[in-house]
């Protein structure tokens, strides 16, 4: 598909096409969190990143915990200089190779097998879809310190603090799927101690098929809240 031409804005659907090409994990461990981004949310974040707040195109970006490659490849496909990718798991670098291949976006993306502390250098952007910390408790804290270690500009995925229907309402109302919402105080208190400021937290509906043996339903419906961290001077 490569790379389209960077001063040409790209459609959202057309975003969420591409994402859905996106191959993903064969054997999602539940240990790591391995739960794929939808098409929709991960679309919606690139955009905000790219279009809203211009910290795609030309950007230095780096996908911490990429999996299979879907926030990287979406920056990279909208115009990003230089994507990184950095994932424990080799099956998913693995994969996240492939998908560079299939989408024609082998050239400017680089794709690390290892543990985020092993991550050095400076970015413009971080993205990340952390573990959420369910199965492992705080998990998304040593996601987050890192990312302000790296990057200049944050986008980061953590599981809305608790349950709010009449949120879940209104954003499925909503056309955008997409809302403006206070961050959770114990988050603002680790960004701010980690020299970082929250500059917008949105809200969205987000869905996962039933994909482990404890999963009851088949699917779950909840809210990700989307955090914009700029890191302090």
């Amino acid at each position: 598909m490569g790379n389209p031409a960077s001063k040409r804005i790209v459609r959202k659907l057309n975003l969420e096409l591409f994402l859905s090409q996106i191959k993903p994990h064969p054997s999602p461990q539940a240990s790591l969190e391995q739960y794929t981004v939808s098409e929709t949310v991960a679309a919606t974040m690139l955009y905000l990143a790219t279009y809203a707040n211009d910290d795609v195109i030309g950007k230095k970006v780096l996908d911490l915990g990429c999996g299979t490659g879907r926030l990287g490849l979406a920056a990279a496909y909208l115009g990003a200089k230089l994507v990184v990718g950095v994932d424990i798991d080799k099956t998913a670098i693995n994969i996240a190779s492939e998908n560079s291949e299939n989408t024609g976006l082998k050239n400017n993306i680089q794709w690390i097998i290892g543990d985020i502390d092993a991550v050095t250098g400076s970015f413009d952007t971080v993205l990340q879809n952390p573990p959420f910390g369910v199965q492992k408790r705080a998990a998304d804290r040593k996601f987050l310190e890192k990312t302000l270690e790296l990057g200049n500009i944050v986008y980061s995925l953590h599981n809305h603090p608790h349950t709010d229907k009449l949120l879940m309402k209104r954003l499925k109302a909503n056309p955008e799927n997409l809302m403006q919402v206070a961050p959770s105080a114990f988050i603002e208190k680790f960004v701010n101690s980690h020299h970082g400021r929250i500059k917008a937290v949105y809200a969205m509906p987000m869905a996962i098929p039933h994909m482990f043996d404890f999963h009851t339903k088949m699917k779950h419906d909840f809210i990700v809240d989307l955090y914009i961290i700029k890191k302090s001077d």
